[in-house]
């Protein structure tokens, strides 16, 4: 939940954790000092992290309302990461971890995670996160170092000169070994995404490596990046994903959807690969559902 407030005389030069929790008082100033900790509170639309800082007049005070259980406390070290050179670095998120910071949280993100690893080794930059994994997604995500190497993997992807390969879980078993989706997607409303014309230009290749009576596991190659793109194709094709609600997945404590690697070729023409084995959940759903994964 979302909540909006403008700073009236009678709070003007109070500390932002006592004006706000006058402002909003159904919501406790303990509960205001965590979501203000957690990135989750902006003061006319910039994020604000100080508790103690004065308000004005007139000032626009916004708080995101997160429950608790939500919130995963996120650190990566050197040997957390699966790559790691002057220019990139690759990391594995985890599934329930947000991508990049929210209107509820900054803390808890991987881009957070990531800009407190980067501090670590003196690095003054900026985290460019310039690709996602879904919240329940897990998997291979690079991150550039420095601003050049941001522009060069950001052009990469659009250009369509980044591979990943992905694995998903499904119930219905395909009758096709492989095939292809070219449909365009479109967002419907603020939580769903689908295929629809007029929409982005989205092609998806899909390949059964595994299938039981019980369901089967796809190897996926996106060609395109869009978002929510694997979930919405396998949903058009009649095979939505394991703990996918949104889409008609079956209930799971987890969407069973993991980026496996991905690659480039950087700009000296060297490779560039970061492979994320899947976590040990996915591997006990696949073995529940006597699918073979073999990577």
């Amino acid at each position: 939940m979302i909540l909006t407030g403008n700073i009236n005389k009678s709070l003007a030069d109070l500390r932002l954790d006592d004006a706000v929790s006058k402002l909003f008082d159904n919501v406790s100033k303990s509960e205001i000092r965590r979501i203000i900790d957690l990135g989750g509170c902006t003061v006319n639309k910039v994020m604000t992290r100080v508790a103690s800082k004065p308000l004005q007049e007139g000032d626009e005070v916004t708080i995101g309302l997160m429950e608790k259980e939500r919130f995963i406390d996120v650190k990566y070290e050197k040997t957390d990461l699966l790559y790691e050179d002057n220019n990139f670095l690759a990391l594995c998120k985890a599934p329930g971890i947000n991508s990049q910071r929210t209107p509820y949280q900054l803390k808890g993100t991987v881009e957070y995670a990531v800009g407190m690893y980067l501090k670590q080794l003196g690095v003054k930059e900026p985290v460019r996160v310039v690709h996602r994994l879904d919240r329940g997604t897990s998997g291979v995500m690079f991150f550039p170092k420095n601003k050049q190497a941001a522009t060069y993997i950001s052009a990469s992807l659009k250009n369509g000169e980044v591979t990943k390969t992905y694995f998903a879980i499904v119930l219905n078993v395909p009758q096709k070994t492989e095939w292809q989706v070219d449909k365009p997607i479109g967002k419907l409303n603020k939580f769903r995404y689908g295929v629809t014309n007029p929409g982005r230009k989205a092609i998806t290749n899909f390949k059964t490596i595994s299938s039981s009576e019980n369901g089967a596991l796809i190897q996926v190659t996106p060609i395109t990046g869009r978002t929510h793109q694997i979930r919405v194709h396998l949903a058009h094709s009649g095979y939505p994903i394991v703990g996918d609600r949104i889409y008609g997945g079956a209930e799971a404590s987890r969407m069973m959807l993991h980026c496996y690697s991905m690659s480039f070729i950087d700009n000296s023409g060297k490779q560039i690969k970061a492979i994320a084995p899947p976590d040990q959940l996915f591997i006990d759903t696949c073995s529940k559902l006597n699918l073979e994964l073999t990577f």
